[in-house]
């Protein structure tokens, strides 16, 4: 008696579910995808009943799937989690468009198709895509050394920077200071430079990031990821100057896949190409002597002046140690012979 009543509400609720419109369900799934927090948020639908796995690889569910749903940890990347974000690239997902892109440009052999992917989500106005695409042309990556366009790389900063990348704003600054790529003009790159340090502040003070940065955290302890583990820096590079540290920005899912890749095999994509030694980047060269060392030391190495400048302040300002010259004359600070990275270390630290 009890099981035919109970077999009776139960299939009075699944009634209930089947009369609800698609267009209803199709608006949860949308809210759901734009607020995950995980891959295993919206995937995990997919897997409840035939209808949800319908609608939840409907292409406005996918368009609006937002970063974190594409937090894939490089360990349980298959041919799965490709087919999943190549069906978000083509329901339009700016998001999957970049992660992808940066997967395929730097992970796995097709530099054509990810460079491709960057600039469909460049397109849209996707500040990531941009400063991604601007450090591509600023190192020649994927070509030859002769295949830098220092121009194009400064147009691309230039547009993420309006879009607020604080990245961005700050490589501006310094290509604006040193003339690179760009006619110099030494008070506008101080004071894009300065503009930077202040966003960056700001977003290290506001409530939502601290709260995002708690978040992150809490995901990292359910995976057991170890503390560490370079998404565990949260320490804010402008506030160290003065004695407290604050939440920073969160590592993208892009870059965080690219730590997690190459750190599992603990250099690039061939044993000679160096790693950038931002804990929160993880771009390798994609040839040798792509990008250029601390000139003082030697011991690391940075794709971009945005690197430099965060890893500069928060950990390597207390390691660099000057190596003599006289001792060892061959330390370069890159391919090409230049000591620009010395001098963002000097403006950075605030000397004249």
């Amino acid at each position: 008696m009890f099981q035919r009543k109970k077999a009776r509400i139960s299939q009075k609720k699944h009634d209930l579910f089947d009369r609800l419109p698609d267009d209803i369900i199709i608006s949860i799934l949308c809210n759901l995808a734009s607020s995950s927090r995980s891959p295993s948020d919206l995937i995990s639908i997919l897997f409840i009943c035939k209808r949800l796995n319908r609608l939840g690889l409907n292409p406005l569910v996918l368009s609006r799937a937002g970063s974190r749903t594409f937090a894939i940890r490089a360990k349980k990347w298959c041919e799965n989690a490709h087919r999943f974000m190549k069906l978000c690239v083509a329901a339009g997902n700016v998001e999957a468009s970049y992660t992808l892109g940066m997967i395929q440009f730097y992970c796995l052999p097709n530099r054509g198709s990810g460079a491709s992917l960057m600039a469909k989500a460049a397109i849209r106005s996707h500040a990531p895509a941009l400063y991604s695409l601007a450090v591509i042309q600023f190192n020649g990556s994927g070509g030859l050394k002769n295949g830098k366009d220092l121009r194009a790389g400064v147009a691309l900063c230039a547009r993420a920077a309006y879009l607020g990348h604080v990245d961005a704003l700050r490589e501006l600054g310094h290509c604006l200071q040193d003339g690179y790529g760009v006619a110099r003009n030494v008070t506008q790159g101080r004071r894009l430079l300065v503009q930077a340090n202040t966003c960056e502040v700001a977003s290290a003070l506001c409530p939502v990031a601290a709260h995002n940065v708690l978040a992150w955290q809490l995901h990292n302890l359910r995976n057991r990821i170890s503390k560490s583990d370079p998404v565990w820096v949260v320490k804010c590079s402008m506030l160290s100057d003065l004695g407290c540290h604050g939440t920073a920005r969160e590592i993208h899912p892009a870059n965080r896949f690219l730590t997690e890749w190459f750190g599992s095999r603990g250099t690039g994509p061939d044993p000679v190409m160096r790693m950038c030694s931002h804990a929160g980047c993880g771009r390798p060269e994609t040839r040798r002597s792509e990008f250029r060392r601390c000139s003082a030391c030697g011991a690391v190495n940075y794709c971009s002046r945005g690197c430099q400048a965060q890893d500069w302040k928060v950990r390597h300002k207390a390691k660099c140690a000057s190596m003599n010259p006289l001792i060892n004359p061959d330390v370069v600070a890159g391919e090409d012979g230049d000591d620009r990275m010395a001098e963002v270390e000097a403006v950075v630290d605030g000397a004249p």
